[in-house]
């Protein structure tokens, strides 16, 4: 594994530093991005479902580590995400994140979170991330 260019310590999804940050530990085998995530009552939308948009975040940023723990800088062009079933607070899902395709600075990666205690797929993406430079 190639060392990341930069670090990101106040990233919202994956940032050590960030206070209000989810502190998502990704791990990278050369192929897939890995992480856990467990919602909080800090992160609402409805009820006590995990809001939409951290899922969002979740997803866009094991989708991008993949390219990133590969000392590869890119930015997210455009993603298309599909929620599946509520995440409740206190849920825990494993997050997948894998490259389908890429085309010069184009990269064309899949997400999905599913639930851990049953397999069940909460949510699923794909994404157009562009390699900066």
């Amino acid at each position: 594994m190639t060392e990341p260019m930069e670090l990101a310590p106040m990233c919202f999804a994956c940032g050590k530093d960030n206070p209000i940050g989810l502190h998502i530990d990704f791990q990278f085998d050369g192929a897939v991005c890995t992480a856990e995530f467990t919602g909080t009552e800090n992160h609402v939308g409805f009820s006590d479902t995990v809001h939409g948009g951290i899922m969002y975040s979740a997803l866009d940023d094991v989708m991008a580590n993949v390219l990133y723990l590969q000392g590869r800088k890119a930015h997210t062009a455009k993603c298309e995400i599909r929620y599946r079933k509520a995440l409740r607070v206190g849920e825990t899902v494993t997050l997948k994140g894998w490259i389908e395709q890429e085309k010069g600075r184009l990269v064309v990666l899949k997400g999905e979170a599913r639930r851990k205690s049953d397999g069940v797929l909460v949510a699923d993406c794909k994404a157009s991330f562009m390699i900066a430079g």
